[in-house]
């Protein structure tokens, strides 16, 4: 299992997010307080996406520990996006540790990135891969559930365009989720999922909280919305938490001690439109 943050909402220094927080990405990459194996020192990445939206986004991964990389922190001290990706890795299901298997994935206007496991995955993949397209299939470049399943999720996308809709995104994840629900079913019955995801297009982003197994929550998921979020003298907070528009954090962890984070229950998906609206469906 990994930890992640998705942000989206006035331009924000990366380093509010991995950094400089109390509980920052770099943090927990080492010291996770809400896992029971503490440590995700698989590798990192971040995607953040340029000022204008139109244009691809731009990404880092390594396979060194987060909390042993200076690139890492000089990129983050400098760079800043209205959305930004940010993923440490502990790799499960044997999957070997190398930067293709870093998260999060990208492919045109997309940046994916998963907390989680789809179960039995060796036993799935063959079965998935036979129903992907040409170019869906010709995406993947490494060995991960979570590569697979963003191609499986291109594909549902496709249908709607370059820049769907917030709602359409919701539609083909929500598809995406359900296909591998299926055959997991059908190849490894009785076998647990875990599919915390995020979904970005540098304009909408939709990020689930999902598992099929019983009296399981799932991986652990919080939300945070206010008018901006902003570190200073070491102090990190959002400004006017929960009003609508503005600042969105969705991470695995709360980063800091400021009133406002929200708990994201079970199987359920959280969405910030392109227009600020927060939209919230079950799974």
């Amino acid at each position: 299992m990994c930890r992640f943050i998705l942000y989206q909402g006035p331009p924000l220094r990366i380093a509010a997010l991995v950094a400089e927080p109390e509980n920052s990405l770099i943090h927990q990459s080492v010291h996770s307080r809400e896992r029971k194996e503490p440590v995700n020192g698989d590798g990192f990445g971040l995607a953040w996406y340029p000022p204008n939206s139109t244009e691809p986004p731009a990404r880092f991964r390594s396979i060194t520990p987060a909390w042993n990389n200076a690139n890492l922190l000089d990129l983050a001290r400098v760079i800043e996006s209205r959305v930004i990706l940010a993923h440490v890795r502990a790799a499960s299901q044997a999957r070997s540790v190398a930067e293709t298997n870093c998260h999060p994935f990208k492919y045109g206007p997309y940046t994916f990135m998963h907390n989680g496991d789809v179960g039995g995955f060796g036993k799935v993949r063959r079965a998935l891969l036979s129903e992907l397209s040409d170019e869906a299939f010709d995406s993947i470049q490494g060995g991960t559930d979570t590569e697979h399943a963003f191609a499986l999720l291109l594909d549902r996308l496709r249908p709607f365009g370059v820049w769907p809709t917030v709602d359409q995104m919701i539609e083909a994840l929500g598809n995406t989720i359900a296909r591998l629900v299926e055959l997991v079913a059908e190849r490894v019955p009785g076998v647990p999922s875990f599919m915390n995801f995020a979904l970005s297009n540098g304009r909408s982003s939709v990020v689930t909280r999902f598992t099929t197994k019983p009296g399981y929550d799932g991986e652990s998921l919080h939300l945070h919305h206010g008018r901006r979020y902003v570190c200073e003298a070491g102090a990190c907070r959002m400004l006017e938490p929960n009003e609508e528009g503005g600042a969105f954090l969705v991470s695995s962890e709360r980063l800091s001690a400021d009133p406002g984070w929200e708990t994201i229950p079970r199987n359920s998906l959280v969405a910030i439109g392109e227009d600020g609206a927060v939209r919230r469906t079950k799974l």
